[in-house]
């Protein structure tokens, strides 16, 4: 029997948490004061890059090891499980003795293999009121930390918040914390745009206030639902502190994916290929193990986590991984194993592409409900943002980047001996309808109604047996 000396893993695999709004990656707003302190006493990623978008493929590579090629998992609506040749990270920690539990994400492809589930309220709406998500996620949690710190194995508890996950319905005083104005106010009308796009003008309107005018409030929401988060998170830090479990606990601060807020139209969701939401954090604490306050600058990618916290805890395994354990770029004898990365998306649109770090090149598979051009470049040095499209002015760099990509889709198919999953998932958007034929088709087709709905499209991703 493994003895109980092993280290924990206690997880927070936070949904739809962009980096670049806490501010211990630089945000303007003091949004995620405990995770700040948390990161300066441990190592910080800086560029860390979620390939595979949204939640079932980003969940999926996160707790395998392993890119979209080897898991066949790029969809929300994911059908059936992985391969049943993939091991995840709980199944692989329980051969080795452990005790696992997931809090908040039963039923997905990306959370398979665990022993224990646990649900709490994590989603909302205007009806119910203020949501203090993470309050719920906490009242469920802490009586099982304090079960499995009393038990005789080692555990690994992985915890799913969804505060910053649409809706965004932050409990006062979070909902005004970063914002001072009138959000009513007749004259401002960037809301427009946002309720007049169909397939999501239902969901905005079940959980936005009747009447909003200003985006700004709606992006405070966000900021305020990280912050309430971050309270929240204090408390489990704390109870961390009081079991005695900080010296013996390997702790992991990561997200699925990013929030697209009011960018690119995509508005406050998280589709598309944009660093809005590819950038994700990664923080790692383990005393004595790991360096206090460091930063790494070095390109990773969520494939990396599983071998990184493997080689860490001293845990065994025959399993084979895409990724690289992150020690070696810790250690600075390596500053990046992967600064080029090949990226996916079928969520609300079917696209890939390439991104290094000077070009983000995307190519739509099929129409967009957006009606965005096929093909997009962006120089991300000179324009981070993403606003001004290269694609026609420079075609010998799409042909360059096209050219890489297709390279690498050649390599994996040949490596893992399974055809690239985008073009395989061909009813990604669950209407069977097969690939849009126009944008039109797809703005008509595609819908989400109110929250009830959002979650269970999120339970969807990955129901049903393995194959």
């Amino acid at each position: 029997m493994p003895s109980k000396n092993k280290p924990n893993l206690i997880f927070f695999g936070i949904d739809s948490l962009r980096a670049d709004h806490m501010s211990c990656y630089g945000y303007r707003w003091d949004t995620t004061p405990h995770m700040d302190k948390f990161a300066s006493k441990g190592v910080l990623f800086e560029n860390t890059i979620s390939p595979h978008i949204p939640t079932t493929p980003g969940y999926g590579s996160m707790l395998t090891g392993l890119d979209c090629f080897s898991t066949q998992v790029v969809a929300l609506r994911h059908q059936g499980g992985m391969p049943d040749k993939v091991q995840t990270l709980p199944e692989i920690l329980a051969k080795s003795g452990y005790e696992t539990t997931c809090v908040g994400f039963r039923g997905n492809a990306g959370s398979r293999g665990f022993q224990n589930y646990l649900d709490f309220a994590g989603w909302g709406s205007w009806a119910e009121g203020r949501s203090p998500k993470a309050a719920n996620l906490n009242a469920v949690t802490m009586p099982e930390l304090e079960r499995l710190a009393k038990g005789k194995k080692p555990f690994f508890l992985f915890m799913r918040h969804m505060d910053p996950h649409a809706p965004y319905l932050p409990p006062l005083p979070f909902d005004r914390m970063f914002y001072h104005g009138n959000e009513f106010d007749p004259a401002n009308k960037s809301m427009e745009p946002v309720f007049e796009f169909k397939p999501f003008c239902d969901f905005f309107a079940a959980w936005m206030p009747p009447g909003i005018r200003d985006k700004d409030y709606v992006i405070a929401q966000y900021d305020g639902a990280v912050a309430y988060m971050d309270a929240c998170i204090k408390q489990l830090f704390t109870a961390i502190e009081d079991l005695g479990l900080v010296e013996n606990s390997v702790v992991v601060i990561t997200a699925d994916h990013g929030e697209t807020l009011y960018d690119h139209q995509c508005w406050f969701d998280h589709h598309g290929i944009y660093d809005t939401v590819l950038h994700v954090p990664l923080i790692i604490r383990y005393p004595g193990h790991l360096p206090e306050g460091k930063r790494i600058k070095g390109y990773t990618q969520h494939k990396d986590l599983v071998p990184t916290l493997l080689e860490l805890m001293g845990i065994p395994t025959k399993a084979k991984f895409d990724g690289h354990s992150l020690l070696r770029m810790v250690e600075g004898s390596v500053a990046c194993y992967e600064a080029e990365s090949y990226i996916t998306e079928a969520t609300w649109m079917r696209k890939h592409g390439w991104r290094t770090p000077e070009w983000k090149y995307m190519h739509a598979l099929e129409p967009d409900f957006h009606f965005k051009p096929e093909l997009e470049l962006y120089n991300l040095i000179e324009d981070p943002d993403e606003n001004n499209n290269l694609a026609q002015k420079e075609p010998k760099i799409v042909e360059m980047l096209e050219a890489r990509m297709q390279a690498h889709i050649a390599k994996r198919e040949k490596e893992t001996k399974k055809p690239n999953p985008m073009f395989t998932n061909l009813n990604w958007h669950g209407h069977n309808c097969g690939p849009f034929k126009t944008s039109q088709q797809a703005y008509d087709t595609m819908h989400i109604g109110d929250p009830g709905e959002a979650a269970r499209l999120q339970g969807k991703g990955g129901t049903g047996g393995k194959k």
